[in-house]
C-alpha cells in the first residue's frame, strides 16, 4: 500500500500539439474534472508552451486524459528536467531509485527515444544524447521494435521557427505512459465522411467540443442545429447517446444537392445515421427531426447531459425560423382549411443565442454543459459581448481566428441551477442575464471586409441587404 501511495504523487509531463492553442487548457481541465481532479500545473507553467508539468495525479488519471484528448500528443512520468544536460543529470540522479528500479530490471526490455521540438537533430546527434545517459542504471535489454518500457528525452527549442537557439531552452526525461487521440482527427476527417454539407464541422474541433462538454458514456447529447451530424459523430465516439434537430428538411433527410465536388445530387444512403454507421457507433444514434430552434418541441424538463451545437451565422448557411411578417387569419374551430405549409423568416443571431441559452437552462441537467460557437468582429470584440444567463456559468471562452477581422469563439457554459418559476420577462431584471447583440454588426462587418478585398465600395445599405439575403 505504501508503494501505491508513493506512486500516486508523481509528476507527469504532457506534450501538447501546437494547434488550437486556445482550446488546450479548457480541454485538459474538463477531462480532469471528469475524474474529479483539479488542474494543478507545476512551477513555471506557460499555457502556450508545448510541455506542461502536472502535479497531484495518478497514472490512471493520466491514462484517462490521454484516452480522450485530441490536444495532447503524449504523456510521460517525469523523472528529471533542467535547462541544461548537466542540470538534467543532477535531477535524474536525485530521483528516487525505488521508483526507477521496477522499469530497469534485467529481465525487462526498453528503448530510449529522442524528441526535439522546433529543431531537427541528425541521427548521430541523437545517438550521442542516448549514450551520454550511461549514468542511468538500466540493466535490461534494448529492444527497438517491441520494448516493455519506452523512455523519452525531450528537448524544447522554443516556438519561434525563425530564431532557433543552438542549445535547448529546457530538457525533460521520463517514462512514456500513453499517447493522445490525435489519430481520431485523421480517421474521422470530413474528407472521408460519408455524408457532408457546406458547414460540416472539422473532426478535430468536433472532438474538442465533446471534451469541453465533458461528454461521457451513456450521456444524452442534443444538437439543435445538427446539420450533417458532425458533432453527433464525435459525441457517439465517447459513448454518448445522440440526437438532433434542424429546420432544413433536405439536410435532415439527406436529399437535394450534394456538397461534394463532381456530384450533383445526394445518394439515397447519405444521411446522419450513415455517418455514425461508418464509425461503428450507429447503436448510439437515437434520431434527428425537422424542427424550428425558436419553437422547441421538447417538454420543459432536464433531459440532456450536454447540448453541443454550431448555430448558423447567415454566411454560408441561412438563419431561418418558421413564421411570417404577414397577418395570418386562423379559421374558426370546426371549419376545414387547406393544409398549411410553414413559411420562413429571418432568424437574427441575437434571437438565436437568446433562445439557445433559455433552451439550455430548461433542458440541461444541473451540471450539464452547453458548448457553442459565437461569431465576433475582432476589432470591436470585448468579453461583455458574450451572452449570459442566470442559470448558466461561463467556464471557458476560446477563439478561433477566421480572418484578420472576424473570428468565432467556442463558448462553454455549465448549468448551475434550475430556472425559477417566473414570468417570461423576469430574466430582463436579472443582472446575470445578458442577450447577444451582435447580429447586424457581425454580418455587416463581415461583408464589408469581403467587399474591400474584392475592390468594391463599402455601401452600408448594400452590405446589409446582402447579409439579410444570406
Amino acid at each position: 500500500m505504501a508503494a501505491t501511495n508513493s506512486r500516486s504523487r508523481l509528476q507527469y509531463l504532457l506534450h501538447l500539439a501546437q494547434d488550437n492553442l486556445d482550446f488546450r487548457l479548457p480541454e485538459i481541465t474538463a477531462l480532469l474534472a471528469l475524474r474529479g481532479k483539479p488542474f494543478q500545473p507545476g512551477e513555471n507553467f506557460r499555457e502556450k508552451c508545448p510541455f506542461w508539468c502536472l502535479d497531484g495525479l495518478s497514472e490512471e488519471d493520466v491514462r484517462g486524459i490521454m484516452a480522450r484528448s485530441v490536444c495532447a500528443k503524449s504523456a510521460f512520468e517525469l523523472w528529471g528536467h533542467g535547462q541544461t544536460h548537466s542540470e538534467l543529470r543532477t535531477s535524474l540522479l536525485n530521483y528516487p531509485a525505488e521508483r526507477m528500479s521496477p522499469f530497469m530490471q534485467k529481465d525487462s526490455s526498453y528503448r530510449i527515444n529522442v524528441y526535439t521540438f522546433n529543431k531537427t537533430l541528425e541521427f548521430a546527434d541523437r545517438i550521442k544524447r542516448i549514450d551520454a545517459m550511461v549514468y542511468l542504471p538500466f540493466e535490461g535489454t534494448v529492444s527497438l521494435k517491441s520494448p516493455e518500457h519506452v523512455f523519452c528525452l525531450l528537448e524544447d527549442y522554443g516556438t519561434d521557427p525563425n530564431n532557433i537557439p543552438e542549445h535547448p531552452n529546457y530538457i525533460y526525461f521520463g517514462r512514456w505512459i500513453a499517447d493522445g487521440q490525435r489519430e481520431l482527427i485523421r480517421s474521422h476527417s470530413v474528407k472521408n465522411r460519408h455524408f457532408i454539407g457546406n458547414t460540416s464541422m472539422d473532426a478535430g474541433l468536433s472532438f474538442i467540443m465533446a471534451n469541453h462538454a465533458k461528454v461521457k458514456k451513456d450521456d444524452l447529447v442534443f444538437d439543435p442545429f445538427v446539420g450533417t451530424g458532425s458533432l453527433l459523430v464525435a459525441c457517439s465516439q465517447f459513448g454518448a447517446y445522440v440526437c438532433g434537430a434542424d429546420i432544413d428538411y433536405n439536410t435532415i433527410h439527406g436529399r437535394g444537392r450534394s456538397s461534394r465536388k463532381n456530384q450533383k445530387w445526394r445518394g439515397p444512403d447519405e444521411n446522419i445515421r450513415a455517418n455514425l454507421r461508418q464509425y461503428g457507433t450507429e447503436d448510439m444514434y437515437l434520431d434527428v427531426m425537422v424542427s424550428d430552434a425558436s419553437k422547441p418541441a421538447w417538454r420543459k424538463a432536464a433531459l440532456f447531459d450536454a447540448i453541443i451545437t454550431d448555430p448558423p451565422y447567415g454566411i454560408r448557411e441561412s438563419t431561418r425560423r418558421t413564421g411570417s411578417h404577414k397577418d395570418i387569419t386562423k379559421p374558426p374551430d370546426g371549419i376545414y382549411a387547406e393544409s398549411h405549409i410553414s413559411v420562413s423568416q429571418a432568424y437574427h443571431l441575437s434571437d438565436i443565442f437568446t433562445d439557445l441559452l433559455n433552451f439550455s437552462a430548461h433542458q440541461l441537467v444541473v451540471g450539464g454543459r452547453l458548448v457553442y460557437w459565437l461569431p465576433v468582429y475582432r476589432p470591436e470584440y470585448c468579453e461583455e459581448m458574450i451572452p449570459l444567463h442566470p442559470c448558466l456559468r461561463l467556464t471557458s471562452n476560446c477563439e478561433q481566428t477566421l480572418s484578420s477581422h472576424t473570428s468565432r469563439r467556442l463558448i462553454t457554459m455549465e448549468k448551475i441551477k434550475e430556472p425559477e418559476e417566473l414570468d417570461s420577462m423576469a430574466h430582463v431584471a436579472d443582472p446575470c442575464f445578458r442577450p447577444y447583440e451582435g447580429h447586424n454588426a457581425f454580418r455587416e462587418k463581415y461583408f464589408s471586409g469581403v467587399n474591400k478585398r474584392c475592390g468594391k465600395q463599402d455601401n452600408k445599405s448594400e452590405t446589409a441587404e446582402s447579409a439579410d439575403t444570406l
